[in-house]
């Protein structure tokens, strides 16, 4: 009799309905999902995950984390309320999806993918940490907007460069004359083709190009963009991104083979 009483108390931690939430393993042997070693407790609303995530990816929006909850990419835990809690595991599950669309232009089913792999133990990866811009060991921030005097000092360039391109169509400002922070690629990529002769007159047709495939895009995310869920709209940003990505890769690869082709 007293056997068997031992035999069931040594059963009763598997019986347990919450696991261990920092082992690597949960009860009964079943693999924690990635990352692993990191506390599972969902004690942060979404304005902590929000103030988390905007250090590295300053453009992150509710919606945008509600959309990557309903793609099954992070399952954040609802109070009796209603409301979403998250915890530091899922934090990093948010960082490693938003940098694999960032830096790798990863399709969210291809992240999902490797999700599953990460989560089977089919895959390893050590979780980042979130990191800031730096010049000459100076942490700085992504600039929301740029003014036109600012954005030629940061991309090295006279700002006449700015100017001119301004004139030929090839930047647009916005109505407060300031420009959003991937123009400083566009100055710093018309600088250097000024080096070669490339006159920023000859950039326009870059932009026309750039114009017909995000009319593209805006056919295929309209249905999506005029819906009046937030979801939907975030889905239609999200898509955008992609099929963008999609489309410069494309251009890419053409100018390439069109380039190689002049090679004797």
């Amino acid at each position: 009799m007293s056997g068997s009483t031992s035999g069931r108390a040594r059963r009763l931690p598997q019986a347990v309905p919450e696991p261990q939430v920092d082992s690597a393993e949960q009860d009964g042997g079943e693999l924690e999902p990635w990352p692993r070693g990191i506390s599972r407790r969902a004690s942060m609303r979404i304005s902590d995950v929000l103030a988390a995530l905007r250090i590295e990816f300053p453009a992150v929006t509710p919606s945008k984390l509600r959309f990557l909850e309903e793609q099954g990419l992070v399952e954040p835990v609802r109070t009796p309320a209603g409301y979403r809690q998250y915890s530091p595991a899922d934090i990093e599950r948010l960082r490693f999806v938003l940098r694999q669309q960032r830096d790798r232009y990863m399709p969210l089913k291809v992240i999902g993918e490797r999700l599953a792999a990460l989560d089977a133990g089919l895959e390893e990866e050590t979780p980042a940490r979130a990191r800031l811009a730096a010049r000459d060991g100076v942490v700085q921030r992504q600039a929301d907007r740029w003014g036109a005097d600012a954005l030629a000092q940061d991309a090295g360039v006279a700002p006449e460069l700015v100017a001119e391109l301004v004139a030929a169509g090839v930047l647009t400002p916005r109505a407060g004359g300031t420009f959003d922070p991937w123009a400083r690629e566009v100055v710093v990529t018309a600088a250097e083709l000024a080096q070669h002769g490339i006159d920023v007159r000859h950039l326009r047709q870059f932009r026309a190009a750039a114009e017909r495939q995000a009319d593209l895009v805006d056919q295929v995310t309209t249905p999506l963009r005029s819906q009046r869920s937030a979801t939907a709209r975030a889905h239609a940003g999200q898509l955008s991104a992609e099929l963008g990505e999609v489309c410069a890769r494309l251009h890419t690869a053409l100018v390439r083979a069109a380039v190689a082709d002049l090679t004797p």
